[in-house]
């Protein structure tokens, strides 16, 4: 008995490291020292950092991972890991600096893992960071054959005196929303019981579309690096920003709002998009779970004062991004609702 015939081939893991190369080296940042191969990935801070402080941030993409693999999108879920690290750190004001990846699977495809990597090093281009390093884990008999799993590292930088962390919000700013590209990587389980109750394949389209459903499911989280890059280049004053992640806007917009404040949000102000009132009502999901499950069309946001709200919208429209007033800071104690506005409080 050898190792690969105890489950583990390590020929294939070889060759697996030589196709991603190419990838790797397209994300390459001019502060990286060495190629890939070593123990460790050396990365020197960017000049002229007066106080850099490191931000740091990890995540993984969650059973939406079963779903993608059943569906063959391994290149999209590439791009979800280093969306679900890279939309957290940056909303700190942080530039990405590199990006680590673990890849753990029951035995190892090299088409299927280089498409994963090859997702995760395009993401790693459109974020500005290096595709540093990472890990492929072999393990058989831990998972089950043909199965992965994901988990991602982001390190970023900023000065001292320029994060962004939300203690200088104020009541009389303006919240604005900017557009997800669908359900992003959180509330999978639930999809999966809603799709598996009505009885969904690859056929089924979305109604009164001719998009398949899973297809919708499956779109990438949208990376909003490249937004707050150019939101920090203009000059504009950004009091605070939330990525719209796991538990929606009641639990992730007040991360970004200090005591004595609370968000007033206005759900009349976009138009939910039908992916979503199609999981209510093909799941008979109640509208408080609804809200603190997904994201609802809302990704990401961002906190302003009044003044600079039409020109920080004029900069997401220029850079590509959907986006418009969601609502305001009000001041005050929000007592145990931290968010108002919300249709189910």
């Amino acid at each position: 008995m050898d190792y690969r015939t105890a489950g583990v081939d390590v020929a294939a893991g070889r060759a697996f490291v030589d196709r991603i190369r190419a990838s790797v080296e397209t994300t390459r940042r001019p502060e990286v020292v060495g190629g890939l191969g070593g123990f460790g990935g050396f990365c020197r801070l960017p000049a002229g950092l007066r106080q850099p402080l490191l931000v740091a941030g990890t995540d993984g993409v969650g059973t939406k991972l079963e779903l993608a693999q059943a569906h063959g999108r391994h290149h999209d879920v590439g791009i979800d890991l280093v969306a679900m690290c890279v939309n957290d750190v940056i909303t700190s004001g942080a530039e990405p600096l590199f990006f680590l990846d673990y890849i753990a699977t029951g035995k190892l495809s090299p088409a299927a893992m280089a498409e994963v990597v090859e997702g995760i090093a395009a993401a790693c281009q459109q974020s500005g960071c290096a595709l540093l390093g990472g890990e492929t884990a072999e393990m058989p008999g831990f998972y089950g054959p043909g199965s992965y799993d994901l988990a991602g590292f982001c390190l970023a930088v900023v000065e001292a005196d320029a994060v962004i962390d939300g203690s200088a919000v104020k009541g009389g700013d303006c919240i604005l929303a900017v557009a997800s590209s669908g359900v992003h990587s959180n509330g999978f389980s639930l999809v999966r019981s809603i799709l598996k109750d009505q009885g969904v394949d690859g056929h089924t389209l979305m109604p009164g579309s001719d998009l398949p459903l899973i297809e919708a499911l499956l779109t990438p989280t949208r990376l909003y690096g490249a937004l707050v890059k150019h939101l920090l280049a203009s000059g504009l004053p950004i009091h605070g920003m939330a990525h719209i992640t796991g538990g929606g806007l009641p639990e992730n917009l007040p991360r970004c709002l200090p005591a004595g404040v609370h968000g007033v949000i206005d759900p009349s102000s976009w138009e939910r998009p039908p992916l979503f009132t199609w999981l209510q009502q093909a799941g008979g999901v109640p509208e408080a779970d609804l809200w603190n499950t997904f994201n609802l069309g809302v990704g990401y946001c961002l906190v302003v004062p009044a003044a600079a709200a039409a020109a920080a919208l004029a900069v997401c429209q220029e850079a590509g991004y959907q986006a418009w007033l969601l609502g305001e800071v009000a001041s005050g104690e929000a007592g145990a609702q931290p968010l108002a506005g919300l249709p189910f409080a």
